[in-house]
């Protein structure tokens, strides 16, 4: 077990491979908390009445971990009692519905503060976080690019300004505290 000490606050991380429940609860499990919130957003299979049998998701890596990291930064401005903080968001193709897109796990001494934190961490990545372009794939082999209508931002901005350009490397993870 690391040490409370020496253990990380904030995980945000941008991953290519499956999302880990788990690792997450575990990011932010420490005895001085009495509540660990989770927020787990699986693929689905349908849109706007279309089959969807797979989703490829794409970011401007820096960029989004960048944007992440100041969203745990306000989580904890506004709820000081907050923790520990563990956001991952999946890249590249994620093929299974049901299977985890985003996972947010935040932990508190008690269950307001981590409740209120999740809730808002989902919705500040959704209206102005990810630089992200998500494709999804229909069982008719068509595909489109959706928008992500709750980002308050994005009309000001040109798709090629955010960037789209996912690197094949190691999953992004930021370290630092």
């Amino acid at each position: 077990m690391v040490d409370a000490a020496s253990r990380q606050r904030d995980v945000v991380t941008l991953s290519h491979h499956k999302l880990s429940v788990e690792e997450a609860v575990a990011a932010v499990t420490a005895p001085c908390c009495g509540a660990v919130s989770l927020f787990i957003g699986v693929n689905r299979d349908s849109f706007e009445a279309r089959r969807v049998v797979r989703l490829e998701y794409e970011a401007y890596e820096s960029m989004a971990i960048t944007e992440m990291r100041k969203v745990c930064a306000a989580m904890r401005h506004q709820w000081p009692a907050v923790e520990y903080i563990a956001v991952a968001h999946r890249l590249g193709f994620c093929g299974a519905v049901e299977e985890a897109s985003v996972v947010i796990a935040v932990s508190s001494p008690n269950r307001r503060d981590s409740l209120d934190a999740v809730s808002y961490c989902i919705d500040s990545l959704k209206a102005t976080v990810l630089c992200l372009d998500v494709q999804e794939v229909y069982d008719t082999d068509e595909y489109s690019w959706r928008e992500n209508k709750e980002c308050t931002w994005a009309e000001k901005q040109e798709k090629h300004e955010c960037g789209t350009n996912v690197r094949d490397s190691e999953d992004a993870v930021d370290t630092s505290s």
